[in-house]
């Protein structure tokens, strides 16, 4: 891979997670961190709907090849999701909050072709 592809690619992912922060935004979210990481994991979009805390995972893939978007969100990284929420909840005091998994897929850079899926997996 050329540093080219690698600059674009992350330019597209910081797009994608913009795109999916106006989206939720427009549906009554509010957005309360991007980009959290902690050792073992990372939280694209933390928002909070209602009394809810919301960990937002984005993925943009612009084939299906391989299942697309969805599938590239397999049980090692629902994982690593689940961890960065718990750290992030205990750094904010949160343990005990209602929380949940959402996902946001996107199969092109336009906040027309955005897929919201509530609930995407569950921590237990």
């Amino acid at each position: 891979m050329k540093a080219n592809d690698s600059t674009q690619r992350q330019q597209h992912g910081q797009e994608a997670e913009a795109i999916a922060a106006r989206y939720l935004a427009a549906r009554g979210l509010m957005v309360l961190a991007r980009n959290f990481r902690c050792r073992g994991g990372e939280i694209d979009l933390v928002c909070r709907d209602a009394r809810v805390i919301v960990f937002v995972e984005v993925r943009l893939r612009h084939s299906q090849a391989y299942g697309g978007a969805a599938a590239s969100i397999d049980g090692r990284k629902q994982a690593r999701i689940i961890l960065a929420a718990r750290h992030w909840l205990a750094r904010h005091g949160a343990n005990d909050a209602d929380c949940r998994f959402d996902c946001v897929l996107l199969d092109r850079l336009d906040e027309a072709h955005v897929d919201w899926v509530r609930h995407a997996f569950t921590a237990d």
